[in-house]
């Protein structure tokens, strides 16, 4: 199955991976911005997704996106990905390092990374409103824990209903992903992590971590951002985005 996706433009190809609370529709700030800086741009929805179905058994996630560029004839992309989508990205330019030019992280997750105490409280009480039938307070628990105090009311409305829409596609399905090992040290794309000072610990740490890691990363943090700030400042995001995407390669010089 290809993932459901959005497919417009010409030039460099820039592929966007939503977050766990988000669908491809967390993008639509940055969307018009990379097509008029000259992008073939991409989006797609994970499985248990926006309009991406749930199978009902185990399946790769990073493996994926991956097809999804097969698909589509795409041999070479940057990545950016957005928390869980973050960690898909990683993922995937350790499995195919030689077709990902470019790895864009906001708030991303890591694979293999131990979630601290604060993530499994969050974890816990979500487990604990979603048992009790209360998916309205799980949504909003949400809503409260990954927005920044700079999103405004549209924005926090989108995340409330794309994360509704998510649980009530996921919570009545029995597949999910399959752990995907991999090497990170494999990534040699140029790769700026960023972190919002609002965010929970593990996200600050992870990209504060990843210039260890992978041989040409640097990291940002946003005093004022949350988990999303691509949705939280939506123009100042943008300009990151398209200003790393436009800087040299090292791989061509140009």
């Amino acid at each position: 199955m290809i993932l459901s996706h959005d497919d417009s433009g010409t030039g460099p190809a820039v592929l966007l991976l939503h977050s766990s609370v988000c669908d491809r529709r967390m993008w639509d700030p940055q969307w018009q911005a990379l097509l008029d800086a000259g992008h073939r741009v991409v989006r797609c929805d994970f499985r248990g997704f926006g309009d991406t179905p749930l199978p009902d058994g185990p399946y790769g996630a990073a493996a994926d996106v991956l097809a999804l560029l097969d698909h589509l004839g795409i041999e070479t992309t940057a990545l950016i990905g957005a928390s869980y989508g973050g960690r898909i990205a990683l993922t995937a330019a350790a499995l195919r390092p030689h077709a990902v030019t470019a790895l864009a992280l906001l708030g991303a997750g890591r694979p293999g990374h131990e979630p601290t105490r604060t993530l499994l409280a969050f974890g816990a009480q979500e487990d604990e409103l979603l048992e009790a039938g209360d998916i309205e307070a799980a949504v909003e628990l949400n809503v409260r824990t990954w927005l920044g105090p700079e999103a405004d009311e549209r924005t926090r409305d989108l995340v409330r209903r794309m994360q509704r829409h998510n649980f009530d596609v996921q919570l009545e399905a029995t597949g999910g992903p399959e752990k995907e090992d991999v090497d990170l040290s494999r990534i040699t794309a140029p790769t700026l992590a960023i972190s919002g000072a609002h965010d929970l610990p593990d996200f600050r740490h992870i990209a504060a971590e990843l210039p260890t890691v992978l041989p040409n990363a640097r990291h940002l943090e946003l005093p004022w951002a949350g988990h999303l700030p691509n949705l939280e400042r939506p123009a100042e995001v943008t300009a990151l985005l398209t200003d790393f995407l436009r800087e040299p390669s090292p791989r061509t010089g140009e």
